[in-house]
């Protein structure tokens, strides 16, 4: 793939991986009993896209500081989300660390992020 065709290029790493996340976790929420899918797993998707839609918003905006923090504060509720659904049995051990370890990644970039804006910002 060439520079001009990759996307996290045009977006942003923070982004493009969240994107990713996303992609992975819907066809995994879908798997939730029918109990859950519609309380947890609802809950769990929306949160993730409320943080897909902020990092969008901050990559098309000056002022992002308060949407890259809101997008933080949305990758913890994640996690916290994720580690009930596994203490519930509704993921795997496999897909839990899959979750972990993609939203550690998704949390250290938009961190870098808002580091750099900061710096940016004087």
């Amino acid at each position: 793939m060439s520079e001009a065709n990759d996307p996290a290029l045009r977006t942003g790493p923070a982004l493009e991986a969240m994107h990713r996340f996303v992609l992975w976790l819907i066809p995994t929420v879908e798997k939730f009993p029918r109990s859950q899918k519609f309380l947890l797993g609802d809950r769990i998707q929306t949160t993730a896209l409320d943080v897909l839609e902020r990092l969008i918003e901050a990559t098309y905006t000056r002022g992002r500081e308060r949407l890259l923090v809101e997008a933080n504060v949305g990758i913890e509720k994640l996690r916290i989300l994720f580690r009930i659904a596994h203490e519930l049995r509704l993921v795997d051990a496999r897909r839990y660390e899959h979750s972990a370890r993609n939203l550690d990644e998704i949390g250290r970039l938009v961190g870098g992020w808002i580091k750099v804006n900061r710096a940016a910002q004087g």
